[in-house]
């Protein structure tokens, strides 16, 4: 996938609200070679998503040796309004001391105080480094279900008589 059509689908409307949330689904190879999926919360910088960890996490161990990494960001109960960004892209890893920025703007954009307040103390206090993993998309695409926007094999499915 060309910069071009990386852009155009990561600016698609329903994908940059997607981009707006604050949990996805990361999936990295761990150290025994298979395959993980877990859940994460997650800061979009407008070119890259930042997903922060303890130094000692299983997959900030993984991704330091395997960088390759999947994302999927996904909203909606129902067909009609099931959407998902499926990313593809290569992980980073910078340890730093304290509490990412990234971690704690995540957390802003899904609580208010006092709440907001207390999670951030008890990260400062759990805390004394965090590896930032800053994952640069090289792949995406974006399944808007109620409107048609289908991944190739389900559209053809769906236009066949």
């Amino acid at each position: 996938m060309n910069a071009h059509e990386l852009a155009a689908e990561l600016g698609q409307p329903g994908a940059q609200d997607l981009l707006s949330g604050s949990m996805a689904r990361l999936a990295y190879n761990g150290a025994d070679g298979f395959p993980r999926v877990v859940p994460v919360g997650f800061h979009w910088t407008g070119d890259r998503v930042v997903v922060s960890t303890a130094p000692t996490s299983p997959k900030a161990r993984a991704l330091a040796s395997r960088p390759q990494v999947a994302l999927t960001i996904d909203g909606g109960s129902t067909p009609e309004e099931a959407k998902a960004l499926l990313m593809r892209g290569i992980a980073s890893l910078d340890t730093v001391d304290g509490v990412t920025e990234e971690y704690l703007t995540a957390a802003r954009a899904s609580m208010e105080e006092p709440e907001l307040a207390e999670f951030e103390r008890n990260v400062k206090a759990t805390y004394p480094q965090m590896t930032r993993i800053c994952i640069e998309p090289i792949w995406a695409r974006f399944y808007d279900f109620g409107a048609g926007r289908l991944p190739a094999f389900l559209k053809k499915l769906v236009d066949e008589p």
